[in-house]
């Protein structure tokens, strides 16, 4: 079952060398625009989830599980994105967030 898991797993930033010179163009609407917009819409309603478990905090010492779940798919779309945004891929990600999981890798 663990091998399963790993065998999932795909390193987000890795060095392509081959890039398609047609996909740069499409870049610029596909991501600068239609990506971009999911990304400040849903960035925009992530920071007022932020304040509102700022002041769950402060109120009841304790985490809203639906407002850290919110704020935590925005985060794990951002990441998601940034390699094909910041030109390191031209595998597109979906405009639409779906979930995808992050994690993080000690180094011994």
């Amino acid at each position: 079952m663990e091998e399963e898991k790993t065998a999932e797993l795909k390193q987000l930033f890795v060095y392509e060398h081959d890039a398609r010179r047609l996909e740069l163009f499409i870049r610029i609407v596909y991501a600068w625009i239609c990506i971009g917009v999911v990304l400040l819409v849903y960035g925009f309603v992530a920071e007022i989830c932020m304040l509102i478990q700022w002041f769950v905090i402060l109120i009841l010492g304790r985490r809203s599980e639906g407002l850290s779940n919110f704020i935590k798919g925005y985060l794990e779309y951002f990441v998601h994105v940034l390699s094909y945004y910041y030109f390191m891929t031209d595998d597109r990600p979906g405009i639409m967030p779906k979930p995808v999981e992050i994690y993080k890798k000690k180094r011994e």
